[in-house]
């Protein structure tokens, strides 16, 4: 009796010659490393001057901040001692204090102004283009004609903003002369100035809000006043977030307007924090001290832009 082979192939297949994974590795590696010298090839227009004027002034400045230097004789190193002596003196918490007071009369007013010009832009509204450019035009304009201007403008003596309360019998005040009035006049300008940037920002998010719901919601009977606070607002929130993230980081510092305006007086009422630098530097030869107090308010406008990116889940609609 012959016995039969069985024809049935084997289930058994042979291994497989799996490929190194060290040549994998350095093949990935070495596609990394291409599209690297690729991308930074294509940004090295902008990363050169980026480098070589920000980021190396950055730390230049963190390693004067730890020396006392006049910028002539040799630094001297003090560590620390420059830092705890800013916050022990009382005119850098007034620095800060004006600031802040700046802040807190900038923001709201640029806001207001800039989100009632972009609603008034935003309808059927003749000439709108050239009414559009106008208001964009003080943004492309120079802090010193700026600034200037208005110096002019809120003059105690001839000024046309005093003349013209004058006209109606109210006895102006001294403006930029006066403590008193020394930041609303720098205020003021500073709004006026940057009205056109907030304008176009809201502009831009007005229009990308669809049509349909405001006619959904004239449909359900709200009224003009409930469509813009149930749907404008909501919906205008995150271009209003950009803006205040925006406007708080150009308003810890604000320097143009006030070292033409004012100059940081009278008597010290308008010295915010970049003034109060500028003098350090170039006033009292104070480089280290000067160093360090840009330091201070880099972690405060770090600290204040963390808690806004934070904060914006609790208010910021992303529809």
């Amino acid at each position: 009796m012959s016995t039969t082979t069985s024809s049935r192939p084997s289930t058994t297949a042979a291994p497989r010659r799996q490929r190194p994974r060290r040549r994998n590795a350095l093949r990935y590696g070495g596609n990394r490393l291409r599209y690297a010298g690729i991308v930074a090839l294509f940004l090295a227009p902008s990363l050169i001057p980026l480098t070589l004027f920000t980021l190396v002034p950055m730390v230049s400045s963190l390693w004067v901040a730890l020396h006392d230097w006049n910028l002539i004789t040799p630094m001297e190193f003090v560590g620390l001692a420059n830092f705890r002596d800013l916050l022990s003196d009382g005119d850098t918490w007034a620095a800060f204090g004006h600031t802040l007071g700046y802040i807190a009369g900038y923001l709201p007013l640029v806001y207001l102004l800039g989100l009632a010009a972009a609603l008034a832009l935003n309808t059927a509204l003749r000439g709108r283009n050239v009414f559009r450019a106008a208001y964009f035009l003080p943004v492309v304009t120079s802090w010193v004609v700026v600034a200037l201007l208005w110096r002019w403008l809120l003059s105690p003596a001839n000024g046309l903003v005093n003349h013209l309360l004058g006209l109606v019998g109210i006895d102006g005040p001294g403006w930029w002369t006066d403590p008193t009035w020394a930041m609303p006049s720098v205020i003021l300008a500073s709004a006026w100035k940057d009205l056109g940037f907030v304008m176009i920002i809201l502009l831009a998010g007005l229009q990308a809000i669809p049509g349909e719901l405001y006619d959904a919601a004239k449909v359900d009977g709200t009224s003009a006043w409930q469509r813009f606070r149930h749907v404008t607002l909501p919906l205008l929130s995150p271009s209003s977030f950009f803006v205040v993230v925006i406007s708080l980081i150009n308003g810890f510092q604000v320097f143009d307007q006030v070292y033409v305006m004012t100059g940081g007086g009278p008597a010290g009422s308008t010295e915010v924090v970049v003034q109060q630098i500028y003098d350090l530097t170039f006033r009292y030869g104070r480089a280290g001290d000067a160093s360090a107090l840009s330091w201070l308010l880099f972690v405060v406008v770090l600290v204040v832009t963390i808690i806004q990116v934070r904060g914006q889940r609790r208010w910021v609609t992303y529809a």
